[in-house]
């Protein structure tokens, strides 16, 4: 029986390998972003969105040509979205 159940917890782990893998290969696209704050961004479709990490954040920060504020969004009266 012990044979069996490691065989299962193998084949269990070998079947949820590609699903890890896949999910590590999904990347942020800095590009994407029309404006940053210190709680997440607003993309250039005018969506909000969280920071999923803070490194992402702090890519986003060290970009060239990023506009990136040190304070949340919704400070401002129009929840940190404005036009260039």
């Amino acid at each position: 029986m012990n044979k069996f159940l490691k065989i299962g917890l193998v084949s269990v782990a070998l079947a949820a390998a590609p699903a890890v893998a896949f999910a590590d290969s999904v990347s942020f696209d800095v590009g994407n972003v029309a404006i940053g704050y210190n709680d997440g961004y607003w993309d250039r479709g005018h969506t909000w969105h969280a920071w999923d990490q803070p490194a992402h954040r702090d890519t986003y920060r060290a970009a060239k040509g990023a506009e990136y504020h040190e304070w949340k969004h919704d400070r401002d009266k129009d929840m940190g979205w404005h036009a260039r």
